[in-house]
């Protein structure tokens, strides 16, 4: 008797299975998800394996956060399993997001069966069409036989090069049908293999700016992260060998230790004082792994007018995309800084010191200036002192921050330190509230021992506070520190600048009681509004070994300062005593 008509072919499965076998070959070891009647085989499928955990979530947007933080705080895929229809347009926010920010993920959608596509069947939609310009790459999937190829391609994409979210809809029909799974060793050589190295010639130019130029700075983005700890290590070797002084975005916060001697501080629109004016007075800009967005250029023909600029980038339409650089060099930050230190030691290692002498000393008379200075009050919490009083409480515990959108996001940026990369997580491009608290579920997920904080404010909290449940059903100890001024902070502090503080929709009424709160989804809450209990209240948090949630009354009217106004360049930026009327004209109220 033939054996092959006796033995089962342990690679013949169901579309289910495969996805399965294919996530544990990528090394998944969680999926954040919800179910649906399009996900049902699949769903099946997890309950019978242990090998990957799955953490069900309260709302698909929470579930691609979630990723996102566990994404961001890893270095390695998030991984998300959504159903049709709703399931997939609800995590339609957190594509976006992970698109902007360059966080790789992957999606798997239900979809309906492959007979009922186009009919308007229940809880159908266009998935791949609606995903389209909010993911890197996406597949609908209709024949059982291509899917495991698809999910390695799918893992390829979203990892390689500018890293990103890819998606998969997979029709239930395709998920119950069975055929032959192709291992990932068997996939074929992929067409999309971005440059890595950079060009020789534009390294060199790179390397003779550095070696002559008299105000240098290095303006450093989220894709010295994305890179990998070579890249933020190589990063450091070069700060440390030329003595340039160093910016960073919001994104690119860790890369260079916060307590580095030519660490400058974040710089944009809520950036440092001394970084944002050595942005406007280099005669060397070079970025590495930073994408030139809006919240950084200000006014693009004010941004820094005297400098020749050279980007670092793996993304070649991100290059001369918004501001013209005068050497762009496509490839990945690891191997570039590893070919630009490798030529200029070779070349002597030099640099122009007695102009760089001369830079340091206008440097440290902005940073004299002291800009993150703020008016102390005994009376009520100053939301930058409670972020200080965080910051010196948790300095040097094992933390990872992240963040909602808005002033407690940019106090957070400007007030807490950064030793290390994969420590913050924010929502940089698309500015989205709610992220903050799925994010820190993620995160904790994947570091169950570290301390993860949640610096929020209750406007943004409240778009995902149903998350709370999630963290108390799998026991993630996640801090939720509030700041709560009662007030859509930024927009009321935007609507003082722009609309003669005519503070339209931008207060907030009714608002919960967040102790009882707390106590409803069965953990811990604490309220805190006097500065002087504010220590003891914080380390209370910190103590309790479980998830909290930290209700810090703060002073309602409070702006976040220093700020580059609208339409105006990085040397003319109001300070924490700036008069606020009329600093934003017409043309800069478009830019908001």
């Amino acid at each position: 008797m033939n054996k092959s008509l006796t033995t089962p072919d342990l690679n013949m499965m169901t579309g289910a299975q495969m996805i399965l076998r294919a996530l544990k070959e990528h090394g998944v070891e969680v999926i954040f998800g919800y179910p649906g009647g399009a996900v049902l085989p699949i769903y099946d499928e997890i309950f019978q394996q242990n090998d990957i955990k799955h953490i069900l979530v309260r709302h698909e947007q929470g579930a691609v956060h979630m990723a996102e933080g566990y994404a961001r705080s890893t270095g390695k895929p998030g991984v998300v399993l959504v159903t049709s229809g709703p399931g997939a347009t609800n995590a339609v926010t957190g594509l976006v997001d992970a698109l902007m920010d360059s966080i790789p993920l992957i999606v798997i959608s239900g979809q309906v069966p492959t007979f009922m596509i186009g009919t308007d069947g229940f809880q159908e939609a266009d998935t791949v069409g609606i995903t389209r310009p909010c993911t890197k790459h996406n597949w609908l999937v209709k024949d059982t036989a291509d899917l495991a190829t698809t999910i390695h391609k799918a893992f390829h994409v979203a990892t390689t090069g500018r890293p990103g979210p890819v998606l998969i809809d997979v029709p239930k029909d395709v998920q119950f049908a069975t055929a032959l799974y192709s291992p990932l060793e068997n996939l074929p050589t992929q067409r999309y293999a971005p440059k890595l190295a950079g060009d020789t010639e534009a390294i060199e130019a790179m390397v003779v700016f550095m070696e002559t130029a008299e105000r240098p700075v290095f303006y450093t983005g989220g894709g010295v992260i994305n890179s990998g700890p070579k890249a933020c290590a190589l990063l450091r070797e070069l700060v440390a060998e030329t003595g340039f002084p160093i910016t960073s975005t919001l994104m690119g916060l860790g890369a260079y230790p916060a307590s580095g001697d030519a660490w400058l501080g974040m710089l944009g629109m809520h950036g440092l004082y001394e970084a944002n004016l050595a942005m406007h007075g280099c005669d060397v800009m070079i970025n590495i792994g930073a994408r030139f967005d809006d919240r950084i250029t200000g006014r693009i023909p004010d941004f820094s007018p005297f400098s020749k600029k050279i980007h670092v980038d793996i993304d070649a339409s991100s290059i001369n995309k918004v501001i013209p650089v005068e050497v762009p060099i496509l490839g990945d930050v690891a191997h570039v800084l590893e070919q630009a230190l490798t030529l200029w030691r070779a070349r002597g290692s030099k640099v122009n010191r007695a102009g760089l002498a001369a830079w340091w000393a206008q440097i440290n008379e902005w940073r004299a200036v002291k800009c993150l200075s703020y008016k102390p009050s005994a009376k009520t919490i100053k939301p930058q002192y409670a972020l200080e009083r965080l910051e010196a409480l948790t300095k040097g515990k094992d933390r990872y921050i992240t963040t909602e959108v808005g002033q407690h996001q940019m106090w957070a940026a400007q007030y807490l330190g950064f030793e290390n990369p994969n420590r913050w997580m924010t929502s940089g491009g698309l500015g989205t509230m709610g992220y903050g608290l799925p994010a820190s579920i993620g995160v904790q997920v994947a570091h169950p021992d570290a301390l993860v904080i949640n610096v929020a404010g209750e406007a943004s909290w409240l778009m995902n506070m149903q998350e709370m449940g999630t963290a108390m059903q799998f026991r993630a100890p996640v801090k939720q520190f509030i700041l709560n001024n009662e007030r859509l902070g930024m927009v009321r502090q935007w609507q003082e600048l722009l609309h003669g503080e005519r503070y339209s929709q931008s207060w907030s009424e009714s608002l919960p009681d967040f102790v009882k709160l707390a106590e409803a989804f069965g953990c811990k809450g604490i309220r805190c509004s006097e500065p002087a209990l504010l220590d003891d209240a914080i380390q209370e948090m910190l103590d309790y070994d479980g998830p909290v949630i930290f209700d810090c009354l703060v002073e309602k009217h409070e702006n976040c300062f220093p700020m580059i106004p609208s339409g105006k360049p990085h040397n003319e930026m109001l300070l924490g005593d700036a008069d606020t009327q009329g600093v934003i004209g017409a043309k800069g109220a478009v830019l908001v």
